[in-house]
């Protein structure tokens, strides 16, 4: 779905739901943003400076990380292996490290993945092939991938489908935290639209890769165009 003249202000350390019915745009957005689309038209700025033609692992330095509505995991590697894929972008490429053996380099990429082991309750699949790991685990994974980053931005694809109704509260409360833990910004892509607007502090709505309304997530929700879009006019 092609987006047309979609306008977005996300303020830093919120968390801005983007919300519509299948095809409305919503993972094209994403795609903009990390580059794997580029915009014929309009910008794209990330801390006052455009990433509109950098290629996604330009824009993944610069602090953009996201999660996928189908999984992007390694299937076959251990969860510590993917998430310390996750830290690739952030290793110090100087060749004098693994020339003199230093491993403090080493010691604080891994310090980090542990950290979100923990935080994310991987501790038991840590060692474990990603494809024997339950959906939801997997899920998590995906999630503590895009933190291994350090992003500034984080963009999550539906990370709520899929899962049992408790899995669903505990992937609520998980996002959370991670604005505060992680003091990031994020993007919330989500069908849920109960959850959605409990965790949002703004929310758009798209409809045909244009932008329909935005505001508080009350606000949206009232929306005629919104309620037809989702409803029909019936």
């Amino acid at each position: 779905m092609a987006l047309n003249r979609v306008n977005l202000s996300v303020t830093e350390k919120s968390i801005m739901g983007i919300i519509g019915p299948n095809g409305s745009g919503k993972t094209t957005l994403f795609n903009c943003l990390t580059g794997i689309y580029h915009p014929d038209r309009g910008d794209i700025l990330f801390e006052g400076k455009s990433v509109r033609n950098l290629s996604p692992d330009r824009i993944a330095a610069r602090g953009i990380a996201r999660t996928f509505q189908n999984l992007r995991l390694f299937m076959n590697m251990s969860t510590l292996d993917n998430l310390l894929l996750g830290r690739h972008l952030r290793f110090n490429k100087n060749p004098l490290y693994p020339l003199f053996r230093i491993r403090k380099e080493e010691i604080r990429h891994r310090e980090w993945v542990e950290g979100i082991i923990d935080f994310l309750d991987l501790q038991a699949y840590r060692n474990s092939r990603v494809a024997d790991c339950p959906y939801g685990v997997q899920k998590r994974i995906e999630l503590g991938r895009a933190l291994a980053l350090e992003p500034r931005l984080l963009l999550l694809d539906e990370p709520i489908s899929g899962l049992t109704s408790e899995e669903k509260e505990e992937s609520a409360y998980l996002i959370t935290e991670i604005r505060g833990r992680f003091e990031v910004t994020i993007l919330l892509v989500e069908h849920d639209l109960r959850i959605a607007s409990r965790l949002s502090d703004t929310m758009t709505a798209l409809y045909y890769g244009q932008k329909l309304a935005e505001g508080s997530p009350d606000e949206v929700k009232r929306n005629p165009e919104v309620i037809r879009a989702y409803l029909g006019d019936d």
